[in-house]
């Protein structure tokens, strides 16, 4: 582990915790552990329960998202200790009053994204995995996750090339990764991750 790119990460995530410039959002800031890794998983906001248990995704879909990487050779606890856990935002947005979590409108989602653009700097991740489509759509875009779920893509950041493999959101409420094509593209994007020489240093 790089010792400097940890320390400048254990910096970050103190200002990152003290931030509180969306009025609408409810903190605590919810962050990962600040690992320098060259894996980076980017979910779209903590739910309701992540600031009680201070990580993210520490419930529900928590339980679906690490099912998954435990299948391709990392369980919860080595996940959390050796890929860097960011968010599109960083704090609950709260509920909608129509049902679920609300979305975090386009200014919160803007003011919050300077957080996810020094994580990539300080980091250089060689992998990116965004969780969700708000996730995604950070990244390139999208028009139907059978789009994007099942394949790699390349970004370029700072004349670096990062790849990008994306994954559906794990939410219990969403029947998308329990069906047809879903079920197989999921599979595809896990066997694509499973490939890489960046988890695959992480599992080894």
């Amino acid at each position: 582990m790089n010792k400097s790119v940890q320390k400048s990460i254990i910096l970050h995530q103190a200002e990152l915790k003290q931030c509180r410039q969306c009025p609408d959002m409810i903190p605590p800031v919810v962050t990962g552990n600040a690992v320098a890794s060259k894996v980076l998983l980017v979910g779209q906001a903590p739910g309701d329960k992540e600031g009680l248990y201070g990580k993210p995704f520490a419930w529900t879909a928590g339980k679906t998202l690490f099912k998954w990487f435990s299948s391709i050779g990392l369980d919860e606890s080595a996940f959390r200790e050796r890929v860097y856990m960011a968010a599109v935002c960083r704090c609950f947005p709260g509920k909608n009053p129509k049902g679920g979590d609300r979305v975090p409108d386009w200014s919160e989602i803007e003011r919050c994204s300077r957080w996810l653009d020094r994580e990539i700097a300080l980091l250089q991740p060689e992998l990116i995995i965004p969780v969700g489509k708000l996730a995604i759509e950070q990244f390139m875009d999208v028009g139907k996750l059978v789009d994007v779920i099942g394949h790699e893509f390349e970004l370029e950041e700072d004349g670096r090339m990062i790849d990008v493999i994306p994954l559906p959101h794990p939410s219990g409420a969403s029947t998308w990764h329990r069906m047809e094509p879903g079920k197989r593209l999921l599979e595809q994007s896990l066997s694509l991750i499973s490939q890489h020489p960046s988890w695959i240093r992480l599992t080894s």
